[in-house]
């Protein structure tokens, strides 16, 4: 029998903020109020943008939708602690977090409407499309930022992942080599408690999702993910890690999804409303607003300006989108490569070839 353990671990527990909007001050990250204020507005701005795409596919004015309702303190928490030079690798879900790097929300509107130009991320913003396939997004990140290493860039590279994407091949895969090549990248698993209807208790046995980065030699740590001040104070701290060349680290948000997992989802299948009604109570905009007027930074009277700005912006940004000529069938042959190959240009002009004849 061994007579010594040969490793521990333990996984810290992030909390700043309470659902009355109560801070820890010890805690508060060094954050301005202008900082919050712009923080919480992207938060309304992703919330008023994920009803309208809600609208807009039972409409049958753009297909499939993800919506990110509860998840906005996560994804912009995370986001905020990243430069512009820094660079973001979303999956589906994370819009919030794309507005925040920059992405217009007249792309974002584009591409659910079933135009992949919608992808084609504007020059200057360090930012992949969104993943679509599960967890596919964890290797290309790991890869960039092992790039990054390699040329001496000191940037991060944050990817962002559900909790049933840490159930994948890939994430495993993609941990390792982040570990044993410390490369500067920062995991952010948005555990929303369902993998579409698998609830968390039945994806692993561990009692963290953080603590599965334990095992590829870095650290992990949980963070009440409604709480946008935990999350930045999490995120803060994985982005200078990486930055200094410490390696990587997985941030575990704990958070839920209040929508469907899709448009094509109906959730009351397997989770009942006495859940939903007791998360609703964690809403992460509701907690922000508590906490911005309990320290007198906004009124009622702005949180009510933002709302109507953000309608504005986004009712433009439909228009803006509906507005765009369509596609023609060339361009499915655009945006893979920076200078399309030579077999490529072949296969384009063969096929062009066909609306030529007729």
């Amino acid at each position: 029998m061994p007579d010594k353990i040969a490793a521990s671990f333990h996984v810290p527990y992030i909390h700043v903020m309470d659902e009355s909007g109560n801070v820890d001050k010890n805690l508060m990250p060094a954050l301005d109020a202008e900082a919050v204020k712009a923080m919480y507005r992207v938060m309304v701005l992703a919330r008023t943008l994920d009803e309208t795409m809600l609208k807009l596919q039972r409409e049958g004015r753009c297909g499939v939708y993800a919506p990110l309702r509860g998840q906005e303190a996560s994804q912009v928490g995370a986001a905020s602690a990243l430069s512009k030079s820094d660079w973001l690798f979303p999956m589906y879900r994370d819009g919030a977090a794309m507005l925040l790097k920059g992405m217009p929300a007249r792309l974002i509107i584009q591409y659910f409407k079933g135009d992949e130009r919608g992808m084609n991320i504007p020059k200057g913003v360090n930012m992949f499309p969104f993943a679509i396939p599960v967890s596919t997004q964890n290797p290309h990140a790991v890869g960039a930022a092992m790039a990054a290493k390699m040329r001496g860039d000191k940037i991060a590279v944050m990817v962002f992942l559900g909790d049933g994407a840490s159930s994948k091949g890939d994430f495993y895969e993609a941990m390792n080599f982040a570990g044993v090549f410390k490369a500067p990248v920062v995991f952010v698993c948005e555990n929303n408690q369902y993998a579409i209807s698998v609830p968390r208790a039945q994806q692993t046995a561990a009692e963290t999702i953080a603590q599965k980065a334990i095992a590829c030699g870095f650290p992990g740590v949980q963070v009440d993910g409604n709480d946008l001040f935990a999350v930045y104070k999490a995120a803060s701290d994985a982005v200078a890690r990486a930055r200094q060349g410490n390696g990587p680290t997985l941030i575990e948000c704990v958070t839920y999804r209040l929508a469907d997992h899709t448009t094509a989802d109906d959730a009351t299948k397997y989770r009942n409303d006495a859940e939903v009604k007791a998360w609703e109570k964690k809403d992460p905009i509701i907690r922000m607003e508590r906490y911005l007027l309990a320290n007198n930074t906004m009124s009622e009277g702005e949180f009510q300006a933002i709302r109507e700005e953000a309608r504005k912006d986004v009712d433009k940004s439909v228009a803006d989108a509906e507005a765009v000529p369509k596609q023609k069938p060339e361009d499915i042959f655009n945006y893979v490569y920076a200078e399309m190959p030579q077999n490529l240009k072949e296969q384009m002009n063969y096929m062009k070839s066909f609306g030529e004849k007729k």
